[in-house]
C-alpha cells in the first residue's frame, strides 16, 4: 500500500511524526532564499528522526540559474526538477488538475517522475 500525504509547507509536522514512520520524505523547495533555507531546515529534521530517503522536488526551476543555485544549496541530494511551467498556473487558476490541463507538459512530466522514483 503507498499513501501520500500533503503535509503543510514547513518543518512542523515533522517534528511531531513518530520516528521511522514513514518509508520517503519528499521535500519541494522552490529557488528562492526563504524555501532554500526551509528545505534545508526539513531535510536535517527528516535525517535525524530517520523519516525514511529524503527525495529533493525542485519545484518553479525556470532556468539554468535556478538549478545550479538548487544544486549547491543541495550538494548531497539529487534533485527532481520541476520546471516552471504556466500549465500549472492555469490548472490552478481553473481549478483543475495540471494531467486534465495538459498531460504532456514539462511540469507534469516531472511530477509524474516523482512518482516513478517514490515508486522504486
Amino acid at each position: 500500500m503507498v499513501i501520500v500525504a500533503d503535509l503543510e509547507a514547513g518543518i512542523g509536522t515533522l517534528t511531531r511524526l513518530e520516528d521511522e514512520s514513514v518509508d520517503a520524505t519528499v521535500v519541494v523547495v522552490e529557488p528562492t532564499p526563504r524555501s532554500i533555507d526551509i528545505a534545508a531546515r526539513a531535510i536535517a529534521v527528516a535525517d535525524e528522526r530517520k523519516q525514511g530517503r529524503v527525495i529533493v522536488a525542485a519545484n518553479k526551476v525556470a532556468d539554468a540559474d535556478d538549478e545550479r543555485r538548487l544544486q549547491a544549496a543541495f550538494p548531497d541530494h539529487s534533485l527532481l526538477i520541476v520546471p516552471a511551467d504556466p500549465v500549472i498556473d492555469r490548472a490552478d487558476r481553473d481549478g483543475l488538475s495540471p494531467v486534465d490541463v495538459d498531460p504532456i507538459s514539462p511540469a507534469v512530466s516531472a511530477i509524474e517522475s516523482l512518482a516513478e522514483v517514490l515508486l522504486t
